[in-house]
């Protein structure tokens, strides 16, 4: 294990991330709201570590395997999530515990969105500055990760797009084009948020409220300045550009990068992911509009349509802003939201979830096993659209369905054990292993009053669902540690 090399890159990336805290610590001055001295604070207690880690070690250039790789997108996530909690605990408004001030930097980073701070409207301006910035920087380094990283390390069947996809994943090796691939990432992804804050500006939200809300929404995370999400601003227009901008993000981002790269939008109408992913949209959104029209919820049929619009969407493709509070809602729609989430966005976006590829190789795998029990002795491919699996990808995809499926049960029975409700647990553990956010009982709203121990369990959630799992569990394995 090159530890050296793996130290010096973390020690960078620390002192790199520090500068983060100067946007904040500017806009605490010119709005003179008491919290510049906590973001200086935090920003020279980053900078002083991360040059004191990466020093002694910078002439170390070791090549490093796929094993430093898993271990240092751990460590990216983990040690930045906790040098991002630094402005939080030195705050002097609000008051925040280490527990508090961590989770909440977990939930920005990683673009889950779910809060422990009520009030948020009453905050210092740079602290709600920070808090949606957060989650833009949390949801670029998921591009990055997902779509230049991940499928060199193979995980979790992500590697089906270095071989189906055009774009940056077909390359096999860490080379020099990863560079250029995260910088036309970059490229796109500041587009797509200098585009939502325009749109939102557009639709009636003031400078300020549109950049935090577009932050949040291209990274799909949830965060808001505002304790009732875009309820606050109870427009239809602020909801359709919410909406518009979370399909795109949702997207694969390989394909924008085709459609950038190579100047042609075809394979957004070709991918078969892309496909099944709206074709989902419009089965939810359709449901949850005929439900809420027949138990008359509201009072008109419009404004039914534009809170199935919304809520659907936001909670399908795991943001979480909302507009109304989804968990009253009559029938099994609350449920049905929740479960939805599970799905998530597409592959190689800044979606959570299971992802859609994978529930749709799932699907297709299974059908063919019900064929092959009419039809024995015929041979069935897996294919998506007109290209066969291999199979070591499906069996990739559900080596990580089980994976899920046993670390979602071991958080939730952990979340239970510590006095939460059976409908509270489930949905916590759903809202922070798929990045969503907000669930149903007693954290539907905030994660105030979970307990300190429910929220570190729900922050190893959050990272086992942002690192796809393996990532995560490949640590857990005696013979990752072997040299």
């Amino acid at each position: 294990m090159q530890y050296g090399a793996i130290i010096r890159i973390l020690g960078l990336l620390v002192a790199l991330f520090s500068v983060t805290m100067l946007p904040p610590a500017f806009i605490a001055l010119v709005y003179d709201d008491g919290a510049g001295l906590a973001f200086m604070v935090a920003f020279i207690l980053s900078l002083i570590t991360g040059l004191a880690f990466w020093y002694p070690y910078r002439r170390d250039r070791a090549d490093l395997r796929a094993k430093e790789g898993f271990l240092i997108v751990v460590l990216f996530w983990t040690v930045l999530a906790t040098f991002g909690a630094l402005p939080f605990a030195l705050l002097d408004q609000p008051q925040m515990s280490i527990t508090d001030s961590v989770f909440e930097s977990f939930s920005g980073l990683t673009t889950t969105g779910a809060t422990v701070i009520e009030g948020i409207e009453f905050l210092p301006t740079a602290v709600q500055f920070y808090r949606q910035q957060l989650q833009w920087l949390g949801g670029m380094g998921i591009i990055v990760l997902a779509v230049a990283i991940l499928p060199i390390l193979g995980v979790g069947g992500m590697q089906l797009y270095r071989a189906e996809t055009p774009g940056p994943v077909k390359d096999s090796k860490m080379t020099p084009r990863i560079a250029d691939t995260a910088k036309h990432l970059w490229y796109i992804y500041l587009s797509l948020t200098i585009a939502c804050t325009v749109a939102y500006w557009l639709a009636g939200m003031s400078w300020f409220d549109a950049i935090c809300h577009a932050f949040s929404t291209i990274a799909i995370g949830g965060f808001s300045n505002y304790d009732a999400s875009l309820g606050h601003f109870n427009s239809p227009a602020v909801n359709i550009v919410c909406v518009i901008f979370l399909w795109i993000a949702a997207l694969n981002f390989s394909l924008h990068y085709s459609a950038v790269v190579g100047k042609n939008i075809k394979n957004y109408f070709k991918d078969p992911e892309c496909k099944v992913f709206f074709s989902i949209q419009f089965v939810l959104i359709t449901i949850c509009f005929l439900v809420l029209v027949n138990y008359t919820v509201y009072d008109s049929a419009e404004i039914a349509l534009d809170q199935a619009l919304i809520q659907a969407v936001s909670i399908s493709t795991t943001a979480g802003f909302a507009t109304t509070d989804f968990s009253a809602w009559p029938a099994f729609l609350p449920i049905l939201l929740i479960f939805s989430s599970f799905i998530g966005g597409c592959a190689g976006s800044t979606g959570g979830g299971l992802k859609v590829i994978r529930v749709l190789l799932l699907f297709i795998q299974g059908r063919r096993e019900v064929d092959r029990l009419i039809h024995p002795k015929a041979v069935y491919a897996v294919k998506l659209g007109d290209r066969a699996i291999p199979s070591r990808v499906v069996e990739a995809v559900w080596g990580f369905f089980a994976a899920y499926a046993i670390v979602f049960v071991f958080i939730m029975i952990g979340l239970i054990a510590t006095g939460l409700d059976n409908i509270t647990a489930f949905s916590a553990t759903a809202a922070a292993l798929n990045n969503l956010g907000p669930g149903l009982g007693a954290v539907s709203s905030t994660y105030a009053e979970v307990s300190d121990g429910a929220k570190w369990l729900l922050m190893i959630a959050m990272l086992f669902g942002r690192l796809e799992i393996f990532s995560l569990l490949v640590l857990f394995s005696p013979t990752f540690w072997r040299s």
